[in-house]
């Protein structure tokens, strides 16, 4: 049996090689469909990739813990006076940041930030500004890039050092004829020295004023550590609170006022304004941040004076996006592979016609219809096969060029190689059958007569 599949197989690589100009044109719908398909798979791939990446960089993968400032939980049950007391928090901290990190797993970044309304004076000219405590985290969470200078060295974030980042506007409006990097700028009570300054973020004046979209080339970027020490810490009593006769209770979360009476007016007890978790993968987003409400509540005592936010809208339009990038690929794959396959049939049948007499030469010589199906099968998958192998050498070749010349990324995954090459083996296989099953059907002593 196996001698007889052989020589069947000799006998169709002969007939490939005896008719070279029709085995060519017969594979070049799979040599194309195949190229076709690595191409367009690895610019759809390096696209999607691209993608992605630039929704990830507006935050997909980012969860933000902002603080409540005005604390909603109370707890009446302890009250002997009639009076509502409140359970006691020490709000959003640095300690909250080391706590996450130690214990969540998966973070790629943490970036803490505290906000502070301040003003700007240089050369006579005062403006309103914010100045911003921050992390070298924080700009690459927020795509910020340097248009010069260079970014907080560890000593500075450890000392807390009186250094900063300006935005472009305020290098264009207090700087216009000078390089500010070395130069001191008085932000609030205090010199800062200007080590850096950032790209300018476009973002048009309407959208500032109509949509209330912060205007990030005005604010200053110091380390939070600075801001901590040099500003202000919310979570220290202050001599100033105490003078005032504001403090903030050790015992329960209350606001102390000369008369000792409670004030219902909320007061910032938070240390840090905002914390930013950036996940390493999107679908982690949801454990991670039950996790991160397990730790903060149990290190808030149970009281919920924190937001924890996940971008689902961002979420559902990056798996939008995931699904319309496979629908698509996968649509060309097919429809590449399709056209290549029925591109076999119609060649291998129009073959048959053109072979009537030698297929009724070899059944009058004793051959069965086992062994012309067998052969036309096998004329047929060695031409796809021949056509996949060098399909996949032209696509691989068409997406690298791509990747040179039009400067689009392109992804070659050994998956679309190997899935190009085995839909070319079945193709020719599948569509191999019904030519095959045609010539064995002929009539010998018919097929010895046709002209």
């Amino acid at each position: 049996m196996s001698e007889r599949v052989l020589a069947n197989f000799y006998i169709a690589i002969e007939a490939v090689f005896a008719n070279k100009m029709r085995s060519i044109l017969t594979a070049l719908g799979i040599i194309f469909g195949v190229a076709a398909v690595i191409a367009m798979l690895a610019i759809g791939n390096g696209a999607q990739q691209e993608i992605l990446e630039q929704i990830k960089l507006v935050g997909v993968n980012n969860i933000v813990i902002e603080p409540i400032i005005e604390q909603r939980e109370e707890n009446l049950s302890e009250s002997t006076t009639g009076k509502e007391k409140k359970k006691f928090s020490p709000g959003l901290s640095l300690k909250d940041v080391n706590a996450i990190a130690e214990v969540v797993p998966s973070i790629e970044r943490l970036s803490p930030e505290i906000v502070l309304e301040t003003y700007i004076i240089k050369s006579g000219i005062r403006r309103s500004a914010k100045l911003v405590g921050v992390e070298p985290n924080y700009f690459e969470l927020t795509s910020f890039e340097l248009a010069e200078g260079k970014m907080f060295n560890d000593q500075q974030l450890i000392k807390g050092s009186p250094v900063c980042i300006i935005g472009k506007s305020i290098q264009t409006k207090f700087f216009p004829t000078e390089n500010p990097i070395g130069k001191s700028i008085k932000c609030g009570p205090n010199w800062l020295t200007i080590i850096g300054v950032l790209k300018e973020r476009i973002i048009s004046e309407s959208s500032i004023a109509k949509l209330g979209i912060r205007d990030f080339n005005m604010d200053v970027y110091a380390p939070i550590k600075t801001v901590l020490i040099r500003y202000e810490n919310r979570d220290l009593v202050t001599k100033s609170m105490m003078e005032t006769g504001n403090i903030i209770s050790r015992g329960r979360m209350v606001i102390i006022t000369e008369d000792n009476d409670e004030s219902s007016a909320p007061i910032n007890y938070h240390q840090i304004d905002k914390l930013v978790i950036q996940v390493a993968q999107t679908d982690l987003l949801n454990p991670v941040a039950e996790i991160i409400s397990r730790v903060l509540e149990r290190r808030h005592y149970e009281v919920i004076d924190y937001q924890i936010t996940i971008p689902e809208l961002l979420l559902k339009q990056q798996q939008r996006t995931n699904q319309i990038f496979n629908f698509v690929l996968g649509a060309i794959a097919g429809i590449s592979l399709l056209v290549g396959g029925i591109g076999i049939m119609n060649i291998m049948l129009a073959s048959v016609l053109e072979r009537i007499k030698e297929i009724g030469l070899r059944l009058a010589l004793g051959a069965k219809k086992e062994d012309i199906v067998t052969q036309f099968l096998f004329e047929s998958v060695l031409i796809s096969i021949t056509g996949g192998l060098i399909g996949i050498i032209l696509g691989i070749a068409l997406a690298v060029l791509v990747a040179k010349f039009a400067e689009i990324p392109t992804i070659i995954t050994f998956v679309s190689i190997l899935l190009s090459f085995g839909v070319a083996a079945t193709i020719g296989l599948i569509f191999g059958i019904t030519p095959a099953k045609r010539a064995a059907e002929q009539d010998p002593i018919t097929s010895l007569r046709y002209e």
